[in-house]
């Protein structure tokens, strides 16, 4: 029941929806006449609302703290056992479609791992992804990534599929109980770098130890506190992201599914990790 009633709370407190929503409602009340005053505060406040969400710097304030929690990963020569790739960055429904690999904004993911598989040809890859749709039987990302492997350049002796998680709290669980890391192992976790933080803590408890490798950034660092939007569109679009996860930080933490309510970097796995130029250069 989790995943469908998150799918439903979601629809309706996205910024975007919500505010969407509440001019409609608005505008209805305008309408009947009885509440015409009400109508106008909430309609007016809500399309304010739009305008400062959608050019305003909002969106990149509230995606920075989650963006910067988790610094560019920075090869210390330490062995890397393996990589684990969480899905979210492909799009199921157009590649089985249109027969092709089709990505969204995530699409650094899949990057990221075709670009490791060969930084590190030893190392293990796990990608996992499974439907995000409410009706089964839908294919699943890891199928997708299998089926393009070969042409994406992945070895896919080497894959290792999970195909039945919906969520970040399963990403962690089925690979873990899939790849059953040991200790000592160092395992790379790649995914976007505003879901780090919520993608960590679900794999600390799942007990399973990862190095974060951010990606698929959305800001450009503090700098952008103050960089206005071109199109509404582009910062209503970030902050309907950066809220959901947000929401789903807190989320995890009352459900037991993360054991802190903002996971940070481990003091031990600090010097592995590291804001530097270098970092970003090597990757």
């Amino acid at each position: 029941m989790f995943f469908p009633f998150s799918k439903l709370i979601f629809f309706v407190i996205t910024p975007s929806n919500a505010l969407i929503l509440a001019v409609v409602a608005g505008m209805l009340l305008i309408a009947v006449g009885r509440w015409r005053r009400f109508g106008r505060v909430l309609a007016g406040a809500a399309g304010l609302g739009l305008l400062v969400a959608g050019f305003s710097p909002l969106a990149l304030w509230v995606a920075l703290p989650l963006e910067d929690r988790f610094p560019a990963f920075v090869d210390d020569g330490t062995p890397v056992t393996g990589i684990v790739v969480l899905g979210g960055g492909v799009e199921t429904r157009l590649s089985a479609a249109r027969d092709q690999f089709v990505v969204n904004d995530a699409g650094e993911r899949q990057l990221a791992l075709i670009d490791l598989s060969r930084r590190y040809p030893d190392a293990r890859l796990a990608f996992t992804g499974g439907s995000a749709a409410l009706r089964p039987g839908e294919v699943s990302e890891a199928e997708i990534v299998g089926r393009t492997a070969d042409g994406l350049g992945l070895p896919r002796t080497r894959l290792i599929l999970e195909n039945r998680s919906r969520n970040t709290r399963e990403n962690a669980a089925f690979t873990a109980d899939l790849v059953k890391p040991k200790p000592g192992e160092r395992w790379l976790l790649v995914t976007s770098a505003w879901h780090m933080p919520r993608a960590v803590g679900c794999f600390r408890a799942a007990g399973f130890t990862v190095a974060a490798y951010p990606v698929d950034y959305r800001t450009a660092g503090p700098r952008d506190a103050v960089r206005f939007n071109s199109f509404a569109s582009d910062g209503l679009a970030l902050l309907d992201v950066v809220v959901k996860e947000w929401i789903g930080l807190v989320v995890y933490r009352l459900a037991g599914y993360t054991d802190a309510w903002m996971p940070a970097p481990q003091a031990s796995s600090v010097p592995a990790e590291s804001t530097s130029a270098a970092g970003s250069a090597s990757r």
